[in-house]
């Protein structure tokens, strides 16, 4: 349930667009990594909130984690929102089938399918380009690039999460480092594109299609090129390579595509994340709230017609400052979590026992 400016996750646009839905009258339980996701203290999102063990402690760390909260929650769904935490929760179906608990998930193969070292392979199938990828196992790379072929500013990005453009060695190596510390092996370089990002989000259902896609185009980035602020958009060409790519790996989840259109017209596959984008509350705002749709999906409940997306709707994000008792700070950090003070309505969702999701965070 991260929220920091500088690199939000996902999990709390989910957790808002759901808690907004008229539709939805379900308990809302974040998850997070660190007790210091300002997620994890939003009342007006969650019902209640917990820590999870990091992805790299391991499946078994993960499931007692996971079983403790699901003897007190009851949890019906789970909505990941972290690129790391996937092919864990994929490995571990079998034992949420066990507890109950319902879920849209890729397959392994379909995960591994779009890797990041794996998308020029994709890129040519969608008819699109793709900027060079490199795997490096080691810093000394960067300091001696340039005899492969290589020049600066590049991106270094890991196989799950993190993105740096740098423009020298150091900067490189730091990043390097910073990546396989926290993310782990293999980190990636990327040359860096110049351009216009364009970006798709949708629900996907394993068959090769899309449903309810949104398409946005950056107007401001963070320094981590995350975006402050866009506009939403219809792009025919985004939307046949998007289409092609998701019916290239059968695609099932939420699903973002990033692209970059450079300076000389041609579309560059720039990734493609197996969750809900940071913006995703962009969907609620053209009339398609695509964390809706997911759970729609999930519970197997008729989907209505939806109309068109809207263009021309921004959003512009803010950061804003959550008071927190240190009580609750302690809670959290001492007993894993804490229940929290329900938003309007949602008293009633656990009294009658109904649906209850459990969406997890992404920690920068």
């Amino acid at each position: 349930m991260n929220a920091r400016a500088d690199n939000p996750g996902p999990g709390v646009a989910v957790a808002r667009c759901l808690r907004e839905a008229p539709q939805f009258t379900g308990r809302i339980i974040g998850l997070g990594y660190d007790a210091l996701d300002p997620g994890l203290y939003l009342r007006e999102y969650c019902d209640a909130a917990y820590l999870l063990p990091y992805p790299s402690a391991g499946d078994e760390a993960f499931m007692t984690s996971l079983r403790a909260i699901h003897d007190i929650e009851k949890i019906d769904i789970i909505l990941p929102c972290l690129d790391a935490e996937l092919p864990g929760m994929v490995r571990l179906t079998p034992q949420f089938d066990e507890m109950g608990i319902r879920y849209l998930l890729p397959t392994p193969e379909e995960l591994r399918l779009r890797n990041k070292d794996r998308l020029p392979e994709l890129a040519r199938h969608a008819g699109i380009h793709c900027p060079e990828i490199k795997t490096v196992t080691h810093s000394g790379f960067f300091y001696q690039c340039q005899e492969e072929g290589w020049s600066y500013p590049m991106v270094v990005k890991g196989l799950f999460y993190g993105a740096h453009i740098v423009n020298n060695a150091d900067q490189a190596a730091d990043a390097f480092r910073e990546i396989a510390a926290q993310w782990g092996y293999p980190v990636l370089v990327q040359r860096l594109v110049e351009g216009e990002e364009y970006n798709l989000t949708a629900v996907c259902d394993g068959s090769g299609q899309m449903l309810g896609e949104v398409m946005m185009k950056k107007m401001a980035v963070t320094d981590k090129g995350k975006a402050w602020s866009g506009v939403s958009i219809f792009d025919q060409t985004l939307y046949d390579a998007s289409a092609a790519l998701i019916k290239a790996i059968n695609w099932r989840g939420p699903l973002e595509v990033e692209v970059m259109r450079d300076n000389t017209g041609h579309y560059q596959l720039i990734e493609i994340n197996p969750r809900f984008p940071a913006w995703i509350y962009l969907s609620a705002g053209v009339g398609r709230n695509l964390p809706l749709i997911l759970l729609q999906l999930i519970l197997e409940q008729e989907i209505p017609e939806l109309p068109a997306a809207r263009p021309g709707v921004l959003f512009i994000r803010h950061a804003v400052e959550n008071i927190v008792q240190q009580s609750e700070f302690e809670a959290v950090i001492m007993n894993g979590g804490q229940q929290l003070n329900p938003a309007p309505g949602a008293g009633k969702a656990a009294a009658d026992n109904q649906s209850t999701a459990q969406v997890t965070g992404n920690e920068p």
